[in-house]
């Protein structure tokens, strides 16, 4: 699961990474350290994505069809596992984003953002 900085694992929503993964894998394949790399990146640095939660959602999303995957070699020459999105992950991602946005609006009501 995601982390942010200054908070704990339990802290987190559930769901959370998944919906992360997802997400970066719309651009096009890519292998676990590349992944984790992007969403660091892109939520400029405030997630931290560990490798003994990535691994076993990547393995999770490719038991529930939503990845598939194929060995290849990453851009520096080693074997690497590669993970693709699947028709069923798009349809799940867009499920996913909507609920999230409903969560988060719901949060904001409450929270007293308009």
């Amino acid at each position: 699961m995601p982390r942010a900085k200054k908070t704990t694992d339990s802290e987190m929503l559930q769901g959370t990474l998944d919906m992360l993964i997802l997400k970066t894998l719309l651009m096009g394949p890519a292998h676990g350290h590349t992944i984790a790399h992007i969403i660091e990146h892109t939520s400029e640095d405030i997630l931290q994505v560990e490798q003994g939660s990535l691994y076993p959602a990547l393995h999770r999303l490719e038991d529930r069809g939503w990845l598939s995957s194929s060995w290849g070699t990453s851009e520096n020459n080693r074997k690497a596992k590669f993970y693709k999105l699947t028709a069923a992950g798009k349809k799940q991602l867009v499920a996913e984003t909507t609920r999230w946005r409903q969560i988060a609006r719901a949060i904001g009501l409450v929270m007293g953002e308009g």
